[in-house]
């Protein structure tokens, strides 16, 4: 009741000083008490009270902007509120605005959603005088299109119909960014009514086109979107359609003509887009200008790819336009004055159009063919050139004729070293006759001749592999590798590993990778290959090549690669082998391939590349959560990594294992009994950590209390046979051993604490073994605090046990309210936190302590954030082939150095 009156008084406090605040004044006290209680102070409503009468400034705009992430839904709904009524948007920097429609449109809670479509959009279009256009500018439509489509979704799904049309879509000249932009426009057609939707400003000509000058990034952006809205529609949207587009043939010609008059960006152009993203300063006049026609090039390309965009929405059904549009993709790939940005998307839309794999095949191989080996003519040569070589034979000719007089002259002479160098000039002479006539014998005047002459250069490769890439994905993959694709493979792909620029090689590896999935063949040819890049090559091209080497795995599962030959020496040491030789068997076939592949991805996991080391985890995730591997011994290296504090800024890996670790147990008993497996050898490692290593920061604690929470019976998806012997019961005579094999050990208390947290059976025969282990325990360690949980712990199995009715109940923590002290004892002597340690958001197996409960309803955790399950459906029944794929790969890696 205290804590309750404490926090209305904060809020009244707060509501009182509204009055005292000198926005202007930095130093004002009020302003840094509003900013600190923000900032600290665990109740909600003491933080929304604050934000209700704080006064935006720049000094305080940052701290409401972060108030819309906060951990309670009714204070982000308020911030929102606060930036809609308080805040005009030129206040805010474009990463702010994009920031809060980003957060806003998807967050969790439906009423902060509703806040930011309702009020927070509407009211920055009010203070652009309902310029969508001008709105759209306040974005970074080119980066953020996806957030612009959002926006306008939103904007204009609360607009009222009547009133749509007064947005004024000015299709200006103005152009800044792109993507924001779409969902905005879809959104103001949801609500549009048909026959009004052409009354926005879309200036079309007679052929139903936007004329060639008057294209802007908007006037394209609009276009699209209208077209794709009324596509939408189905049969109700085609006569809408057929006002806003021409016939196929006719939009086909229209693109080819813009994209053909691309202005083509020459290698110091490029190289100054390259310094300028990398932030240079300094500029020259020179490349100042290089880079005024670097953004007019940049414009003109995304007009393009939105005009490309548009062919999605051409009716196709008329066999006549669908050919000429997919003749039109064709010459633009072909074209030289095509960007590279443009390719995949032209190849993309060329092999939409395009339902059979087999004719997408010939077609990608006959562009590649065009561009890698193009048509040269070679014009005949005209009448001066014709002159010149006649006057240079004439010329020769003359010097040979002199030649051989001096040389006559120098033998009546005697001068035989003289006459040695002459007829070495003769002879250079003729031969230099010989081949002039030689070139006027062979050329034909009066005819061009055509010949393919062809190209190497990274540029032409790397479109090449482009449209490969993008073959290769809109594939079946049950399609086999044909005799086409073989070629490509061959004459393409595998020399294009072996390149000088990463760019081609980094895409040959794509490339190489996909096409393994459509054959065991090419698996079993360039496995080794891929391996040796996934650990030889610069960062991206590894990443590219272990990516496919964990698809592979996922595909085809390590019975693979007993099908190949052994492409690893087989270490005498293994543990593995060993047993195979006390057992007079034969080692596996392809045990050491499996081997060698373990570990190398172990060796990953300890990489300073941070995204090597994210791709091998999530790939490992990946592995363990579908049943190609089952290993204890992987599975505590992820755990391990989790918890290290060098992992703490990377993002993807946290959360990828977070939401692996609660996925993975919660499948089955055997991931279940996966995680008990690993439970003692993981702390171990974490309590063997030498003070140097980052592992020592971590809280052994709290790294038991996830692992007893992964492994508790109830959290199960699909509980198991209610027969067998639980999870927890195997974990606390596991537990007990390593008490009774040290008992003067440190963490006994640990151990004692983790007993107490299990969620114990109710068997009667279990029980009755456990409390005789358990008694043992007590007899051999001395630990004060240690001994009277593990008697306690007795005594309620023993209570249990005595009582029939419960047996269908599960056994409890300790009451931490009676045994309160001694649980303050447990969690001192537990191995103490040090500095930089965090608790992750998704250990949820702390239990509260009782002080903690009352002031539950004033404190809100935000400074511990709490984790939100993530619920999965149940998963459909592995089939037997999976099932028979599986393999048990733990001795394979026991080689593998503990962590530390």
């Amino acid at each position: 009741m205290v804590l309750i009156l404490l926090h209305t008084v904060r809020v009244q406090t707060s509501l009182a000083m509204a009055r005292l605040q000198e926005p202007q004044n930095h130093q004002c006290p009020t302003v840094n008490a509003y900013l600190l209680i923000l900032e600290n102070d665990s109740n909600p409503e003491v933080r929304r009270a604050v934000l209700s009468c704080i006064a935006p400034s720049s000094l305080t705009l940052p701290k409401i902007l972060k108030r819309t992430r906060d951990v309670k839904e009714s204070v982000r709904k308020l911030a929102y509120q606060v930036l809609s009524d308080k805040v005009h948007i030129r206040a805010l920097s474009i990463a702010q605005r994009v920031s809060l429609l980003q957060q806003g449109l998807h967050d969790a809670a439906e009423s902060v959603r509703e806040v930011v479509q309702v009020r927070l959009l509407p009211a920055w279009l009010n203070l652009l005088q309902g310029d969508v256009l001008e709105l759209l500018h306040k974005l970074d439509v080119e980066n953020c299109s996806q957030t612009a489509l959002d926006t306008l979704t939103a904007l204009f799904t609360h607009t009222p119909q009547d009133q749509l049309l007064h947005h004024r879509l000015q299709l200006d000249d103005r152009y800044t960014h792109t993507h924001t932009a779409l969902d905005t426009l879809t959104a103001l057609f949801t609500h549009t009514p048909q026959d009004q939707l052409l009354h926005h400003r879309l200036q079309l000509d007679d052929r139903m086109l936007v004329p060639a000058g008057s294209l802007s990034c908007e006037s394209v952006l609009y276009w699209r979107a209208l077209c794709e809205f009324v596509k939408t529609k189905g049969d109700e949207g085609e006569e809408m359609l057929e006002k806003l587009l021409p016939e196929a043939a006719t939009f086909a010609e229209y693109l080819y003509g813009y994209v053909k008059g691309l202005p083509v960006l020459s290698a110091n152009q490029r190289n100054i887009a390259t310094r300028y993203v990398k932030c240079v300063p300094v500029l020259s006049e020179e490349q100042k200008g290089d880079f005024a026609q670097l953004e007019l090039v940049m414009t003109k390309e995304f007009i393009s790819q939105q005009l490309i965009h548009l062919t999605g929405c051409l009716d196709t059904n008329e066999e006549g336009g669908r050919k000429r549009v997919v003749a039109v993709l064709q010459e633009m790939l072909v074209l030289p004055q095509t960007p590279p940005s443009l390719v995949s998307l032209l190849t993309e839309k060329l092999l939409t159009l395009i339902p059979d794999d087999h004719r997408r095949i010939q077609t990608v191989a006959e562009v590649i063919s065009e561009v890698r080996e193009p048509i040269v003519i070679r014009q005949p040569l005209d009448e001066n050139e014709n002159r010149r070589k006649q006057v240079k034979l004439a010329e020769v000719k003359v010097g040979i004729l002199e030649a051989k007089q001096a040389l006559e002259e120098c033998i009546s002479n005697q001068e035989f070293n003289r006459a040695a160098e002459l007829k070495d000039s003769i002879t250079d002479l003729e031969n230099l006759r010989n081949n002039i006539l030689q070139e006027e014998n062979t050329q034909q005047d009066d005819k061009e001749t055509e010949t393919r002459m062809e190209k190497t250069d990274p540029e032409t490769l790397l479109r090449c592999l482009t449209m490969c890439v993008e073959l290769l994905k809109q594939m079946n993959i049950k399609t086999r590798i044909g005799p086409t694709m073989s070629a490509i493979l061959s004459s393409l792909i595998l020399p294009s590993i072996s390149n000088a620029q990463p760019a081609v090689r980094n895409m040959a590896v794509v490339c190489l990778g996909t096409c393994a999935l459509h054959s065991k063949d090419l698996v079993n040819t360039h496995l080794v290959l891929l391996l040796q890049i996934a650990q030889l090559d610069e960062a991206k091209i590894r990443i590219s090549a272990l990516r496919s080497v964990i698809d592979l795995l996922l595909l085809y599962g390590f019975t693979l690669l007993s099908e190949r030959p052994s492409v690893a020496p087989q270490t005498s040491h293994s543990p593995a082998n060993q047993e195979d030789q006390e057992k007079g068997e034969e080692p596996e076939e392809g045990s050491s391939t499996a081997q060698s592949i373990l570990m190398m991805l172990s060796d990953f996991l300890d990489s300073e590349v941070s995204e090597l080391r994210t791709e091998t985890a999530e790939g490992l995730a990946k592995l363990m959560y579908s049943g190609r591997i089952s290993s204890a011994k992987l599975l505590s290296r992820l755990v391990l990594l989790w918890y290290n504090p060098v992992t703490e800024d990377d993002t993807r890996l946290r959360h990828c294992l977070g939401v692996f670790f609660q996925l993975y147990a919660r499948e089955s008993r055997a991931h279940q009994e996966c995680v008990e497996e690993c439970f003692l050898p993981t702390l171990q490692t974490l309590l063997n950590a030498p003070a140097t290593s980052p592992l020592a920061e971590v809280d052994v604690t709290n790294v038991a209390e996830l692992l007893v929470e992964l492994t508790r019976p109830s959290s199960l998806i699909k509980p198991g046979d209610t027969q067998e012997v639980c999870v927890h019961d195997y974990l606390a005579v596991r537990v007990c051993g390593e008490m009774l094999k040290d008992p003067s050990a440190p963490e006994v208390r640990l151990y004692a604490k983790v007993l107490n947290s299990l969620e114990l059976s109710a068997d009667g025969n279990t029980t009755r073994d456990l409390v005789t282990l358990l008694q043992q325990v007590t007899q051999e360690v001395k630990d004060r605090i240690a001994l009277r949980a593990v008697e306690k712990l007795i005594g309620q199995l023993q209570d249990s046990n005595n009582q029939p009715d419960l047996s269908t109940t599960t056994l409890q923590p300790v009451d931490v309210n009676t045994e309160e002290a001694a649980n303050q004892d447990l969690d001192q002597s537990a191995k103490r936190p040090r500095r930089g340690q965090r608790k992750p958001s998704t250990a949820k197996g702390a239990k509260k302590s009782s002080r903690s409960a009352e002031s539950s309803e004033e404190s809100d955790g935000e400074n511990v954030p709490d984790s939100v399950p993530v619920p999965r459906p149940s998963r459909r029944a592995k089939t037997a082939a999976l099932d028979k794929t599986r393999l048990d790969l733990s001795a394979l890696i026991n080689q593998e150095a503990n962590t530390s």
